[in-house]
């Protein structure tokens, strides 16, 4: 058994390494004692407010600085562009980020929206879902609501939203190589989470469609599977 546990997990490497022995010990990594933790209780120096404690539903207290967003957003891009292999790799672990956030970012609306209302109800219907994406879950990531919603007159199963300036690529400088790139792919993610919990599944990407005046105009294109159509037509 002793054998089995003779190298620690590599994520837990960098600390345990440096203090696996009694006399390589630093301050740096120190525990305080419970002597510091009570005086430290009692003289209020942790008695900040604690974000768990905050009310889900107020919104006002709940807003991010623009500017760190896309310091971060920016920080995430050029951490994620050194480990992958090509753009469509990039695109891909882009969208896996922003899946994971829309999957949060509708547990956190449908609490509000039963906290609220005394008869909230789960959109069924695809074209109420996709307003209430356009409207209310652009506003909740990008603080105000996207900038066109459209149906594709050639394919019944496609749905376009449109933002005209999207937050996440405003500070991104996409140098000549990776032309064909599109940082939005985490704006996908996020709609096709919140399809997927809709029960409205579907593949959405993202793609670049500059214009003169607008040069970071980007459409999100939702092809929905077959099933949803289906239904809609027994719904109607």
């Amino acid at each position: 058994m002793s054998s089995a546990y003779a190298h620690p997990h590599p994520r837990l490497s960098s600390v345990t390494s440096a203090a696996s022995s009694p006399t390589a010990s630093s301050s740096r990594f120190s525990l305080p004692s419970a002597a510091t933790l009570v005086t430290a209780s009692k003289s209020g120096a942790g008695q900040r407010p604690n974000i768990y404690d905050r009310n889900l539903n107020k919104t006002r207290i709940a807003e991010v600085s623009g500017s760190a967003f896309s310091f971060l957003f920016s920080e995430v891009v050029q951490y994620t562009q050194k480990r992958v292999s090509g753009i469509n790799d990039l695109e891909r672990r882009l969208n896996t980020l922003g899946y994971r956030v829309g999957i949060r970012v509708l547990e956190l609306m449908i609490w509000r929206a039963e906290s609220s209302s005394k008869a909230s109800k789960r959109e069924i219907r695809l074209l109420p879902a996709l307003m209430s994406i356009h409207t209310h879950v652009w506003r909740a990531v990008f603080g105000r609501p996207a900038d066109a919603l459209e149906k594709s007159v050639e394919n019944a199963d496609e749905y376009m939203i449109i933002d005209n300036d999207p937050l996440v690529e405003r500070h991104i400088s996409v140098p000549k190589d990776l032309s064909q790139l599109s940082c939005s792919s985490f704006t996908a993610g996020i709609v096709e989470a919140v399809l997927d919990g809709l029960g409205l599944p579907a593949r959405v990407t993202a793609h670049s469609t500059p214009t003169a005046q607008l040069p970071n105009r980007t459409t999100i294109l939702i092809k929905l599977e077959k099933s949803v159509l289906e239904r809609e037509e027994l719904l109607k």
